[in-house]
């Protein structure tokens, strides 16, 4: 049992809803309350966070983790609204957290100032996010995720313009059709099961006659195709570049967080509904995912290479990770999922730091190159030359271009996978668990993950240094961009926590096995929700 206090678990929920609901009440001019208390938010949440991921790592009599359910009205399992806490879902709590404190302190600057509500909508975000994460319950995996997509629908439309309103209208109208396909798949689910309890569907599916299995089966595949458009997956990303690109800064650097709630998804519901549990279902989809993730490998890394805005490039890098990480998850095998999980952690916090990099970088670009360079884009598309304000943007930071170049270096080692940064430490587990000597064989899938892994990194290291001479190397008459602390301390915070990771390798990736043979081995995730029983009388609610 978690120690006192008892409803801590809920905490990164109630957090950022009360805290963005009280947001609602002051008028937009009272910037500075509405910063300070957005930002005590996040940050209180971030250290809730950690101290869950440590109670679950190390929560077990033997400091072998635990799996704590947190009972919402103090209902029975499976009746009740479940809240899960275990290795995985504490790892995504941290992350979001350690994104979101940057990413709003860098949209104090001057972004949060381009629409109403931005606080609000990106606190109901935090909540929406942190809830799927939690959630034990397919029904409110729902809830939580239209939660985070109807805020995230206002922050793609934050701030003006042609194409960030284009865009962000196709962003809206694929992921409304990708709820449509959730409930879809879910009602089918449930007209079999009877459940939408994640743990007692992990025992239902392995149950099933012949006549319900193709009706669950086919229900499931419904909704893994909608988490897969969330996880930008090929074909059904084509969305994504364009409407990351077009977002602001901040909020692109939040959104890298968003497709891994797809890649979250699939990798929990597969493990747990077509694993060892599922009985004469084992290895449902994962040819299929092992491939759509190849493919979205080889679409992002020609994506990056097309590429000449710096903001296309990094929304084809996101997909570059999606397609890593969908194929470690169809590869199914312990060792290449921990190596991914690590992927996971250090490519989203990269491309995070990316995005809010690039809008400092091109402040100090000739707007007439930034023209140029997205006319040469395949897609032809239109780009909007933002007017900076230099009473917003303040005083320059001494050597900018400097601290610019160094931050672009140590992405570009990110984005590449090249040592001695985590990305290559990540790339380089994986790669060793799939080619173990000793295991039982070496399959040939290895080959085709390992070629696509070193192709993608080829590619990235390829697009980013194009990138980089043509940013600081090539202007003739370079303009040296106005860039305050509070700026450009976000991306050397987030860079740092890569650096952080690289030192800390060993109990990282640690954690990472454990995480992982958790996810493979599910028993006591289910146990501990089935077993959750109702609570003796008194305060409402508990954690079991």
């Amino acid at each position: 049992m978690i120690p006192s206090p008892t409803h801590l678990l809920i905490a990164p929920i109630l957090i950022p809803l009360a805290a963005g609901a009280l947001l609602l009440m002051f008028d937009e001019r009272e910037r500075r309350l509405k910063d300070t208390i957005t930002t005590v938010a996040c940050a209180a949440m971030l250290a809730v966070s950690i101290l869950l991921l440590g109670r679950a790592h190390t929560g077990g009599p033997g400091g072998d983790g635990s799996v704590y359910v947190y009972l919402l009205g103090n209902w029975p399992s499976p009746i009740a609204i479940n809240l899960v806490l275990d290795r995985l879902s504490s790892m995504m709590l941290v992350l979001t957290a350690v994104l979101a404190l940057p990413s709003f302190i860098f949209a104090t600057a001057r972004w949060e100032k381009a629409g109403t509500h931005f606080h609000s909508l990106f606190l109901f975000m935090l909540m929406g996010l942190n809830g799927a994460f939690l959630t034990g319950d397919l029904f409110n995996l729902f809830v939580f995720f239209e939660v985070l997509l109807a805020a995230s629908y206002g922050l793609v439309l934050h701030g003006s313009g042609a194409a960030r309103v284009k865009w962000g209208m196709h962003y809206i109208v694929i992921n409304l059709a990708a709820s449509l396909l959730f409930l879809i798949g879910v009602a089918m689910i449930y007209s079999e099961t009877g459940t939408l309890n994640m743990a007692q569907l992990a025992v239902l599916m392995g149950q099933l006659d012949t006549q319900s299995r193709p009706i669950a089966e086919a229900g499931a595949a419904i909704l893994g195709v909608a988490f897969m458009i969330k996880a930008g997956i090929w074909p059904l990303n084509f969305w994504l570049p364009n409407a990351y690109a077009a977002a602001v800064a901040p909020v692109a650097a939040i959104f890298a967080i968003m497709t891994k709630v797809g890649i979250y998804v699939l990798l929990r519901l597969t493990l747990l509904f077509f694993g060892i549990k599922a009985g004469g279902s084992n290895g449902f989809g994962a040819e299929l995912l092992f491939l759509a993730g190849l493919l979205t490998i080889l679409f992002g890394a020609i994506g990056v290479l097309a590429s000449q805005a710096l903001g296309r490039l990094a929304g084809y890098s996101v997909l570059i990770s999606s397609g890593t990480l969908l194929a470690a998850v169809g590869f199914a095998e312990d060792g290449v999922t921990a190596g991914a999980l690590f992927y996971l952690v250090t490519s989203t916090i990269s491309i995070s730091a990316l995005f809010m990099l690039i809008e400092l970088i091109e402040r100090g670009q000739d707007p007439a190159a930034n023209v140029l360079a997205v006319t040469l884009e395949a897609f032809g598309e239109d780009s909007e030359i933002e007017e900076i304000n230099e009473n917003e943007v303040g005083l320059a930071i001494p050597e900018t271009l400097v601290v610019l170049g160094i931050s672009f270096g140590i992405c570009t080692l990110l984005l590449a996978g090249l040592p001695p940064l985590s990305a290559f430490l990540a790339k380089f587990a994986m790669l060793s668990a799939m080619f173990d000597p000793e295991a039982s064989g070496i399959r040939s899938s290895a080959w085709w993950l390992a070629s696509f892994l070193i192709f993608s990194g080829f590619a990235s290291l390829i697009a980013m240094s194009r990138a980089g001479i043509r940013s600081f190397w090539a202007p003739l008459e370079g303009v040296v961009p106005r860039v305050l602390l509070v700026e450009i301390a976000p991306v050397a915070a987030l860079l740092l926590v890569t650096v952080g990771l690289t030192v800390a390798a060993g109990p990282a990736m640690r954690f990472m096995d454990a995480t992982a043979g958790d996810l493979h081995k599910p028993n006591a995730y289910i146990d501990a929700v089935l077993n959750a029983v109702q609570a003796a009388p008194g305060p409402r609610g508990g954690i079991r």
